[in-house]
């Protein structure tokens, strides 16, 4: 069963049709929306500050959300896909954005919609991704401008994956913890 607390009376709160793993953890001051996912291993970590989840936001295997004690929260907009061993720290992510799988996006980075990091890419704290664009490298850099077709082609649809991917665990869910 996943480990799911309070801390210092704060509860994580999950939105509607959520799929929660096993051996995922989330504690503290989060509050996430509707048909989001957190994947296995994956740590959420609102016990510093606060953390906000949108809705449809997938937070993949062994990825780390957290924030930094009582100056950075972290806000995760709509339809977002955190990748595998991503970690993300105390920034603002925008609605419509892919995180690559190993990327660390650091404190007070902003990432505006429609924005892909690359796998393994590393925001330095304070950096600032522009709207339809990809950053890729250490430091991770802007290298070009995002299509349409590639927004829809990608950020869209591994979003909707996870969605249909975390429905086929609704019998857990359902018969388990998560209506707590």
């Amino acid at each position: 069963m996943a480990t799911i607390l309070p801390v210092l009376g704060k509860h994580p709160q999950m939105g509607a049709d959520c799929f929660i793993a096993p051996n995922a953890t989330i504690v503290g001051d989060v509050v996430m929306g509707d048909e989001c996912s957190v994947w296995f291993n994956a740590v959420i970590r609102g016990d510093v500050h606060y953390i906000k989840i949108g809705n449809k936001v997938n937070i993949q295997d062994g990825a780390i959300i957290h924030c930094t004690y009582q100056k950075n929260p972290t806000e995760i907009g709509n339809r977002v896909s955190i990748g595998h061993n991503a970690m993300v720290h105390g920034c603002i992510i925008h609605d419509d954005v892919l995180i690559g799988m190993g990327s660390i996006v650091m404190d007070r980075c902003v990432v505006h919609s429609n924005s892909i990091i690359a796998a393994g890419a590393v925001l330095l704290e304070g950096t600032v991704v522009e709207s339809g664009t990809i950053y890729a490298g250490v430091p991770a850099k802007k290298v070009k401008d995002l299509s349409p077709d590639m927004v829809h082609g990608e950020i869209d649809r591994i979003a909707n994956n996870y969605v249909k991917y975390a429905s086929w665990f609704k019998d857990y869910n359902h018969n388990n913890f998560l209506k707590q």
